[in-house]
Formats: C-alpha cells, structure tokens, sequence
C-alpha cells in the first residue's frame, strides 16, 4: 500500500522518549548550563581553584563531546524503529 503526502504528516516522525534518552538529554542539558556558568565565571573559578579550573571546563567539554553522539545514535536508531514499526503498521 502506498503512502500519500498526507499519511506522512500525520505521522510522528520522533519515537516516545525511552527514560534512557531522556535521561541522556537532560544530563546534557545540565552539563550545558554547568558549561556556560564556568566559562562565564572563569575569574571566579580561577581565583577559588586556580589552575584547576581550566580543567574544570575542560572536562565538561571533553564529557560533552563523548555523550552528545551517544546520544544522536541512541536517538537516532530510536526514531527509526518507532518509523520501521509504523509504517509496518500501516502496511497490514
């Protein structure tokens, strides 16, 4: 059976969120924010750990850097057996 234009729109193209992945996104929600309030208070950080701190935002960069494409491929294959179902779905 062929799909038309409209059986596509209707359909959610993003799978439920597992309480995996939710976990994943949210934690790089936080590590964002803690990102951005260390980079934005580098004086203070350097003045209450030192050289430490270049570390600090370090490591959250480098933490960041691993987990966002875990996540993508988590998310990603996610979607793609929520769509592979539908549209097995719809084919019966």
């Amino acid at each position: 059976m062929m799909l038309t234009l409209f059986d596509v729109l209707r359909t959610p193209m993003a799978a439920p969120e597992t309480p995996g992945i939710k976990r994943m996104r949210m934690t790089i929600l936080v590590l964002c924010s803690a990102l951005v309030v260390s980079i934005a208070s580098i004086d203070l950080l350097r003045a209450v750990i030192g050289i430490g701190a270049g570390a600090v935002v370090g490591g959250l960069l480098i933490v960041l850097m691993v987990l966002v494409p875990v996540y993508f491929v988590a998310k990603t294959r996610a979607d793609d057996a929520h769509l592979a179902a539908l549209l097995a779905e719809t084919d019966q």
